[in-house]
């Protein structure tokens, strides 16, 4: 995936209908979330089991896939608009998330890392 290549389609998109103006950090952080409520809610009421067979169903994972998608995408939008370089933010959080969790206390449970 290129992430620039993926955000000056985005930019250019926004640009050419003048969306610009809508596209805010706030609005496009509440665009995220709704799209991302959209990709739970195929999951809703299901149990683990239904939930891993999805992929085996292609209509749904079409859907899966689009939410998936839109939740990308502006995820994208937003860290352009605020010149937030995702590689370096993904590189630091894992760094972080390594720390928080070692091997050796988090392997094998699901607790959280202050419960470790």
């Amino acid at each position: 995936m290129n992430v620039e290549q993926i955000q000056k389609q985005l930019r250019a998109f926004a640009q050419e209908r003048d969306w610009e103006q809508f596209h805010t950090p706030k609005n496009l952080a509440s665009a995220l979330a709704v799209e991302t409520s959209e990709l739970l809610e195929i999951f809703q009421w299901l149990n683990d089991a239904q939930a891993i067979s999805i992929k085996d169903d292609v209509a749904r994972m079409s859907k899966v896939e689009e939410e998936m998608a839109d939740v990308t995408l502006y995820l994208l939008r937003l860290a352009d608009v605020l010149s937030v370089d995702l590689q370096k933010a993904v590189d630091r959080k894992l760094s972080l998330n390594a720390d928080k969790y070692p091997v050796d206390k988090a392997r094998g449970n699901a607790k959280k890392y202050n419960e470790l």
